[in-house]
């Protein structure tokens, strides 16, 4: 007989919208209940994030030693090129995910809440059944439903995912180093790993339909970006659609339409597919729970309740931005609501990062969201190149800088970008003066510590005061 569950809360996705809801829920002593089919984590740290992050920091060092083997740099140099052993970098890989779900599953265990293992399916809006992983049967019934299912790499009808053809989550576990790669999509997944693939030595080509890489933000904030591409040799064919798979002339290649109409056949090694993500909203029942659709989005209110009472989504599965740390909040917010508590999910900005080279960081709008808005707006930049800690990293050359737009009139920070090396530990300083409401004279008045990246945000707030000291 299979067994049933009856739960205050039901979570559905150990992901980071997922598991943060549950533990928050056990935290403030509602009985919990989480079913996750695959490792807990989610996608950000099993498949994405984090284990992106860790091939970047290789693909960085190997870099570095291939330079200095090269010729002798800052004092430094190698007799031997070095050499990359990408199954045994995979497996480094891994055990830095493991310690992480380890850590997921005590965090979880600690707060009283019963995980189980399997793919929940469900018959109504609080009702679902679970195959275990031990192939035993069970239902369960929850008072509250909290859906954190997450989200899935697109795929392209013509180029469909297998053989040569493969996600970011293949990538990232490849055990050997493809001689060329060509990557369809240029946003952030796609030159986060075409640039890492890049470092580690694989001829790179990359595929864009649009006219520019990283095509949600502005030319200037990418601009470094691109000139590190062209330097690297990266291939950049922008303003062009993959057709599909051909026959080259040593196997694989990619069919692709360029801007003037030629048709052009790139050869591969692997086609790495970086075109986006979708909710992943098939294969669990959701049809069988009422609940309404924004486009192909869970429709959300600003407490993350669905149109289902006592149903709440958070995280991919209710739309842009796709980020591990909107999902967080919103799962964390749902549980004290649950608990009874006030709270409602209206951020003032959420910054997004890409590890790309320079890395890329945006919080609020942009000057052509600003412009598009009518708001009159001061904006001004720093450069790296006039900071300090930048160039004793040597990277005050690369074009980097730190950009603040600001209200004309009482001259509140609407936005901030900056690009350059390990800006993304900017980013939480940014978040918080957008959330602060923070005025450009609260940056100028903030004594910033010497030396760091974060010097740049405060000239920049001088420059748009106009007495910046150091340029």
């Amino acid at each position: 007989m299979a067994e049933i569950i009856h739960t205050k809360v039901l979570v559905v996705g150990g992901g980071p919208g997922g598991y943060v809801a549950a533990i928050r829920a056990g935290q403030l002593g509602l009985e919990t209940v989480l079913v996750e089919n695959d490792k807990l984590g989610g996608t950000c740290l099993i498949r994405g994030c984090i284990p992106s992050k860790a091939i970047i920091h290789v693909a960085e060092e190997f870099e570095t030693m291939a330079r200095a083997a090269a010729k002798p740099r800052h004092g430094i140099s190698l007799k031997t090129a070095p050499a990359i052993d990408m199954a045994e970098t995979v497996r480094w890989k891994e055990t830095i995910v493991g310690k992480l779900n380890s850590g997921v599953t005590a965090l979880l265990k600690r707060a009283k809440v019963r995980v189980v293992n399997g793919w929940a399916n469900f018959s109504d809006a609080k009702t679902c059944s679970v195959t275990s992983a031990a192939g035993e049967p069970l239902t369960i019934h929850a008072e509250h439903v909290i859906l954190a299912n997450g989200s899935l790499p697109v795929e392209l009808p013509f180029l469909p995912f297998g053989g040569p053809v493969i996600s970011s989550t293949e990538a990232l576990s490849l055990d050997a180093l493809p001689k060329k790669l060509v990557v369809v999509g240029a946003g952030y997944i796609g030159l986060e790993l075409g640039i890492a693939f890049s470092k580690l030595g694989s001829e790179v080509t990359i595929v864009e339909a649009l006219g520019q890489v990283l095509p949600l933000y502005d030319a200037p904030l990418v601009e470094p970006v691109r000139k590190w591409l062209e330097r690297h040799g990266v291939v950049l064919h922008l303003n062009a659609k993959a057709k599909g798979l051909a026959s080259g002339k040593g196997g694989t290649a990619l069919a692709v339409e360029t801007r003037d109409g030629e048709t052009l056949q790139l050869s591969a090694d692997k086609i790495l597919v970086t075109v986006g993500r979708k909710p992943n909203t098939e294969g669990w029942g959701i049809e069988n729970m009422a609940v309404d659709m924004a486009g192909r989005f869970v429709k959300i209110d600003d407490q993350c309740r669905t149109s289902m009472k006592n149903v709440w989504a958070v995280g991919d599965l209710v739309g842009e931005p796709m980020l591990e740390h909107k999902a967080a909040k919103q799962g964390e917010m749902v549980a004290e609501i649950i608990a009874g508590e006030k709270r409602r999910f209206n951020p003032v900005s959420i910054a997004a990062v890409c590890f790309t080279e320079p890395e890329v960081v945006s919080a609020g709008l942009l000057p052509t969201d600003a412009a598009a808005k009518s708001v009159k707006t001061i904006t001004a930049m720093f450069p790296f190149s006039a900071n300090g800690r930048a160039l004793s990293m040597d990277s005050g050359d690369e074009g980097g800088f730190v950009r603040v737009l600001a209200r004309e009139d009482d001259h509140r920070i609407l936005g901030i970008q900056a690009v350059g090396a390990h800006v993304s530990e900017l980013s939480a300083e940014f978040a918080l003066a957008l959330e602060m409401g923070a005025l450009l004279e609260d940056i100028a008045g903030t004594i910033h510590v010497h030396p760091t990246l974060s010097e740049a945000f405060h000239e920049a707030s001088l420059r748009a005061l106009g007495h910046a000291i150091h340029i």
